[in-house]
C-alpha cells in the first residue's frame, strides 16, 4: 500500500475539501494506493505577495512535517506555487513534490513551448518564479489571465457557463497567437475546467493537481527521493516550536 499525503492550502470545510479531492478521480492511480487530504491551521486569503508566501510556507511546513513519521510514502503540494516544498523536503526524506514545477517539467516532455492559462494576473510572479529557477524562460510561451478573480475555497462550481468558456478563448490565444504547443492550468483550483478544455482544445492540457498524485505514487514505486544534496537537511529541527505558532495564529483567526 501506498500512502500520500496532499496538503491543502487554505483551512476548509468539509464541502469545501471534497471539491478539492474531486481531482483524484482524474487520474487512475495504481491499487493500493491511498490519497488523504489534510488543509492547514492558517492561511493568507490568496497568495498574491511575499508576505502571504512567509505564512503559507509556514502553515504547509507544519501540516508535512510529521508525514514521515506518520507512515505516508510521499507528500503533495495542492497548489502552483509548490509553496512549502522545499522547507519540506530538507525535513522528509520521502518525495515531496509541488505540482507547479512537475507541471511544467511535464510540459516539456509534451512539446517545445508552454502557455500557463490562470485565472487572474495577480498570480504572475508565482509562475514567473519557478520557470526562472527551472530555466524554462525561452519555452514559455506566455502567462495569460482569464481575469476572473478565483474562489480558493468553493473553486469553479456553479460558474461553469461563465468561466469555461473565458477560459477556453483566452487558452486559444496562447495556441494561437503564442505558439504554445502545451497549456497548463495555473491553479490546481481550475481542474474542474480540465476536462472541458482537453476536449476543446488542439494541444494537449496539463491538470497539475492529479499530476502530482501520479508523479509522487511513480517516485515511491521507484525508490527516487529528492536529492539530499540538492536539499540539505535541517540542522535542528523545531516542529513543537512551529505547531505552537500556527496554533496561536489559528486562535487568533477564530
Amino acid at each position: 500500500m501506498t500512502r500520500i499525503l496532499v496538503i491543502v492550502p487554505f483551512p476548509l470545510d468539509a464541502h469545501n475539501l471534497a471539491q478539492r479531492r474531486e481531482q483524484s478521480h482524474a487520474v487512475r492511480l495504481p491499487s493500493g494506493t491511498t490519497l488523504e487530504y489534510r488543509t492547514t491551521k492558517v492561511a493568507p486569503s490568496n497568495y498574491v505577495s511575499g508576505h502571504d508566501s512567509v505564512i503559507a510556507e509556514l502553515s504547509i511546513l507544519e501540516v508535512g512535517l510529521g508525514a514521515e513519521r506518520e507512515g505516508f510514502d510521499a507528500v503533495c503540494i495542492d497548489t502552483m506555487s509548490d509553496t512549502g516544498m522545499t522547507a519540506l523536503r530538507a525535513a522528509l526524506t520521502i518525495p515531496v513534490i509541488g505540482p507547479g514545477r512537475h507541471a511544467m517539467l511535464t510540459a516539456m516532455m509534451l512539446g517545445r513551448r508552454f502557455s500557463i492559462l490562470t485565472m487572474w494576473d495577480a498570480w504572475q510572479p508565482l509562475y514567473r518564479k519557478t520557470i526562472a529557477e527551472l530555466g524554462l524562460q525561452a519555452h514559455c510561451a506566455s502567462v495569460r489571465a482569464a481575469n476572473l478573480r478565483p474562489d480558493n475555497r468553493n473553486l469553479l462550481a456553479g460558474k461553469e457557463e461563465e468561466v469555461f468558456p473565458r477560459l477556453e478563448e483566452v487558452a486559444l490565444q496562447c495556441v494561437r497567437e503564442d505558439g504554445a504547443d502545451v497549456i497548463i492550468l495555473g491553479s490546481t483550483t481550475m481542474h474542474q475546467a480540465h476536462p472541458h478544455l482537453a476536449q476543446r482544445l488542439p494541444v494537449p492540457v496539463v491538470n497539475p493537481g492529479p499530476l502530482s498524485y501520479a508523479l509522487a505514487e511513480a517516485a515511491v514505486r521507484l525508490r527516487a527521493p529528492h536529492s539530499p544534496r540538492a536539499y540539505p537537511p535541517q540542522a535542528v529541527p523545531r516542529p513543537e516550536w512551529l505547531a505552537a505558532v500556527l496554533a496561536a495564529g489559528a486562535r487568533a483567526e477564530a
